[in-house]
């Protein structure tokens, strides 16, 4: 899917598209997104999170912490754009280019800015993906816990996540990894819930803040519901569904007692692909095809310094975080 959206931007810089293609374009990133973004909630089961424990949910936690809080300081610090800064924050720290589509309706990105935060993810995912399985194996070859909880918590990308644990089960047969990894970014996805209101919280009260600053009296900060997308809590009430057909399926040998196990889960499943590999595939064709390589000009390359200290920064929590008490994780 990335490679498309690569392919689709180089198209939309080399031929003129007819103004008929950007109503589908503008459909596609604004319903279609929220659409794969609530269909998406149906491959996140909150069963699976408990399996990390006590101790793999709180590892998550600092990694999405530290790529959150990074990100926003450095932005901050080299006074880079705050909406900017806010997308590639989300993107780095929970689960890349769907948690910046998520973000940016609420903090009504600009189209270049999305653009940018993609690109950023993209790279030092895709980075990440191919680097990672060996540094991993180097760091935990003993370990297929602690291998799968640093992809599943140091890589951007569910895609990317998936691809590093398959390329580390190619290299070093070891099919644990592939399972342990997916529950982790499985369990990081659920956080898009919290940490879309709260980052774009943080997004305007910095504005309102700067607003007060520069003598503008006027109030930016929103009403809180606002804070809280109707697509995220679509999102949170299909993962409440897939949780409790999952535990009926357990106790009961049939999901809310109606339904046997090869039929739901063949239902969560094609409903959940659809959103993934059509609506959101779509969605990102919106973002390859509204993206101008001339917008990129004016924000400069200091973001992309940013995106990477925030990779570095939430790889090293990890491995530090993992050497220290991954041990006591049992998947």
């Amino acid at each position: 899917m990335r490679s498309k959206v690569c392919i689709l931007r180089v198209l939309r810089n080399t031929f003129r598209l007819s103004n008929s293609f950007f109503y589908g374009i503008s459909f596609s990133m604004k319903y279609v997104l929220r659409a794969g973004i609530i269909l998406l909630g149906l491959r996140l089961s909150l069963l699976e999170a408990l399996k990390l424990g006590a101790i793999g949910i709180p590892l998550i936690v600092a990694c999405i912490s530290a790529g959150l809080f990074i990100t926003l300081y450095l932005t901050n610090k080299m006074k880079q754009s705050m909406r900017l800064g806010t997308l590639i924050a989300t993107g780095t720290g929970i689960c890349g280019v769907t948690a910046i589509m998520a973000t940016s309706p609420v903090i009504k990105a600009k189209e270049d800015e999305i653009s940018y935060a993609v690109a950023n993810i993209t790279i030092f995912g895709l980075t990440g993906m191919v680097l990672y399985p060996f540094l991993a194996n180097f760091m935990f070859a003993a370990d297929p816990i602690k291998a799968g909880l640093f992809l599943g918590t140091a890589i951007h990308d569910t895609a990317q996540v998936t691809g590093a644990a398959l390329i580390y089960d190619q290299f070093f047969q070891t099919q644990e990894v592939v399972e342990i990894a997916t529950v982790t970014k499985l369990t990081r996805n659920l956080f898009i819930i919290a940490i879309t209101p709260f980052v774009s919280y943080l997004f305007f009260k910095s504005s309102d803040r700067r607003g007060h600053e520069n003598g503008n009296m006027e109030k930016a900060l929103p009403k809180w519901y606002t804070f809280i997308p109707l697509f995220v809590i679509g999102f949170l009430i299909l993962s409440f569904v897939r949780t409790i057909g999952d535990l009926t399926m357990e106790n009961n040998g049939a999901a809310f007692g109606l339904i046997s196990s090869n039929t739901w889960e063949g239902l969560y499943t094609n409903l959940s692909s659809f959103g993934t590999t059509y609506l959101l595939g779509m969605a990102m064709a919106g973002v390859g095809l509204s993206t101008n390589f001339k917008m990129f000009k004016g924000i400069g390359i200091k973001p992309f310094y940013i995106g990477f200290a925030a990779a570095i920064a939430v790889g090293a929590v990890s491995f530090v975080l993992i050497f220290l008490f991954g041990g006591l994780i049992t998947v």
